[in-house]
């Protein structure tokens, strides 16, 4: 029963992870064509459906975490599947007119390189049981270079969407009501600026962790 439901869940999540990766191919193939043939303009236009597939669907992985199908903590997984999702659906799609800025390029480029390399790094281990040095080398060293461009690009957005969420007043709750509450979306996203500052060094040294155990004990095996 045991090997069963063992292979029942790496079953599972090889379908998973690689429905993902074309996913994440697909908003790449898309970038790199449209910056070729229309211009960065009309990038955002181009993926958005794949983009919002691809990254919602990273929602089943905080499942995944708390069911105990994978070893991931959930402390790291939550932050950074939340700020992905608040930057897909409360930014990008939320306010059409940051969707034109070269930094929504940046984004989907830094995004989808990353996601391309994980979601087939852990679906060869799944399918096969083990994947190649050098898969294991780009898993756990691309990050070094697209963390940056893309948490830059992530704060560039917000910052620039600024404007326009102010003047929208988009997910805004105002006084008096039956609830007696009000929220402001505006400073909300000033909030999330906020909490990049501390959030941001934490996970990028959470991940150089992450690299320094997993390419030492490829070393030792």
């Amino acid at each position: 029963m045991a090997s069963f439901l063992t292979g029942l869940r790496r079953l599972y999540l090889s379908i998973y992870n690689w429905t993902v990766f074309i996913g994440w191919f697909q908003v790449l193939f898309l970038t790199l064509k449209t910056l070729r043939e229309s211009g960065h303009e009309h990038v955002y236009n181009a993926v958005e459906k794949p983009l919002l597939l691809a990254q919602s669907a990273a929602v089943l992985e905080i499942l995944h975490g708390l069911t105990g199908l994978v070893r991931s903590p959930v402390s790291s997984t939550l932050p950074q599947i939340g700020s992905r999702l608040y930057l897909t659906w409360g930014i990008l799609w939320s306010f059409p007119e940051i969707r034109t800025h070269i930094l929504v390029t940046s984004l989907v480029i830094s995004w989808s390189i990353t996601e391309i390399i994980r979601y087939s790094f852990f679906g060869m281990k799944e399918a096969f049981g083990f994947a190649p040095s050098w898969h294991l080398w780009l898993r756990y060293s691309t990050f070094l270079v697209l963390y940056p461009t893309g948490i830059s690009s992530e704060v560039g957005l917000i910052y620039f969407a600024l404007p326009f969420i102010k003047a929208s007043e988009k997910y805004c709750i105002r006084m008096p009501n039956k609830w007696n509450f009000s929220f402001d979306y505006f400073y909300a996203a000033i909030l999330a600026l906020g909490i990049y500052v501390p959030g941001s060094p934490h996970l990028y040294r959470y991940m150089l962790g992450q690299r320094k155990r997993a390419l030492s004990k490829s070393k030792k095996e």
